[in-house]
């Protein structure tokens, strides 16, 4: 079928709530490149949101689903155990940065469900009841992971009340006029105005906003969240669904800070485009709930699992790190050209290739400017170019291409960003 045949269908028989704009239909995908129903080529540097560090169908990956195609693919891991889930247990532990002297996990299959076992597993470990969450935050859209979420459109508001015991602080965003004592000042004044410390379970943040706008909580803003943490009993969950897993330079972003989580998550890039999550921690907090409450039919399916551990040979075999790290720098160089040359583009930022800038009116005012940033990935996607924007305003264009993208590839898409900005600004 092609496209339009496909988009008939859509059309009549996906929820409005659950369709895409985006009328190409993915027909066969290798490393950062898609070809639509219709033949066309687009260069990838949306990654599924994320999930495509090592690119479309790694051929360890494909291998490892082939190869546990053949032995199980379901029994469901709490009525009878299989291997790949308790060796790729044992393999988060081993590198997760998380405090105690052990470590213990589970899995799920989606970030949403990762960070509300999180959130039980504090809460059950704490004995109380309390999250503190940031503007911007982006954990899912379970009703407890929108009521954490720290964005209204397109997310929450057509559902109606969210369950209480979630309250936000701001995150810190110095370019929008938001200090780390700007923050810390309003979490501290949080404890006095709304939930004292005693009945807060834990802290949520990504040490690296997705959604958000791929804004960086300084490593010192992390630093003194983790004292509070310490000097108040409170759990510290770090939410690396999409910062983990290589997209910062490192594993997972947390590590530039030296700081260790209590409770992290984990998803997306962790099995190369298979369904699976996770949450590791303290292993003391981690064992905190009685047997059978944390789980699910398909968690952790022996397939996703198999393809998590692929992933994991393939950092340690191809220097995803290190590529990871290379791939930053590129794309820094090449965002602080479009800054210096584009009147509308500004605040260039990255964490490894985590990369992000902001179209605005201009550089003194910082006006956001949404409607040229659609603009911009309109032009785009007509050049052959996938490209998302995110945060609170919509004006922040972040890349999320495979850090294996080919060298020629990286570079034609980058042209077409580049041509696509100065169409725009001419």
């Amino acid at each position: 079928m092609n496209n339009a045949e496909l988009q008939a269908l859509k059309e009549k028989y996906v929820a409005a709530g659950a369709a895409s704009p985006n009328d190409q239909f993915a027909d066969r995908a290798k490393n950062a490149e898609v070809w639509d129903a219709d033949g066309k080529r687009m260069i990838d540097f949306a990654g599924g949101i994320g999930v495509l560090n090592i690119g479309h169908r790694h051929p360890k990956v494909v291998d490892a689903v082939k190869a546990q195609l053949d032995k199980v693919m379901h029994t469901c891991q709490t009525v009878m155990p299989y291997a790949p889930y308790v060796q790729l247990a044992e393999k988060l532990c081993k590198i997760a940065p998380v405090t105690g002297d052990s470590a213990k996990a589970c899995m799920f299959n989606a970030g949403a469900e990762a960070l509300e076992n999180a959130v039980k597993i504090a809460r059950c470990a704490t004995g109380r009841h309390g999250v503190i969450c940031f503007d911007g935050g982006y954990h899912g859209r379970t009703l407890m992971t929108l009521a954490m979420t720290g964005k209204v459109l397109p997310y929450k508001h057509d559902f109606g009340p969210m369950p209480g015991g979630v309250f936000r602080a701001p995150f810190p965003i110095p370019y929008h006029g938001i200090t780390e004592e700007d923050a810390l000042d309003a979490l501290r004044m949080l404890f006095k105005t709304d939930i004292p410390t005693k009945d807060v379970a834990a802290i949520v943040i990504e040490a690296v906003q997705g959604e958000g706008g791929f804004y960086i909580a300084p490593p010192s803003f992390l630093q003194a969240l983790r004292k509070i943490c310490d000097d108040h009993g409170i759990a510290l969950i770090v939410d690396e669904v999409q910062s983990g897993f290589g997209r910062t330079g490192k594993m997972f972003a947390i590590e530039h800070s030296n700081v260790k989580a209590d409770i992290m998550t984990m998803a997306k890039s962790m099995a190369g485009g298979m369904p699976v999550s996770a949450v590791v921690g303290n292993a003391r907090m981690m064992d905190a709930s009685g047997p059978n409450s944390l789980g699910g039919t398909y968690s952790g399916s022996p397939l996703a699992c198999a393809s998590a551990l692929a992933v994991l040979e393939v950092f340690e075999e191809e220097d995803i790190l290190e590529k990871s790290v290379v791939l930053g720098n590129k794309l820094e160089k090449r965002f602080l050209q479009w800054q210096d040359r584009f009147k509308h583009v500004d605040h260039v930022r990255h964490l490894g290739p985590m990369a992000a800038f902001e179209l605005v009116t201009d550089k003194v005012s910082r006006n956001p400017e949404p409607e040229m940033t659609g603009a911009l990935v309109k032009k785009c996607k007509e050049r052959g170019l996938v490209l998302l924007n995110c945060g609170l305003w919509g004006n922040s264009i972040r890349v999320l291409m495979p850090i294996t993208i080919e060298d020629d590839v990286l570079e034609e898409g980058l042209a077409i960003i580049e041509e696509s900005l100065a169409e725009l600004e001419a």
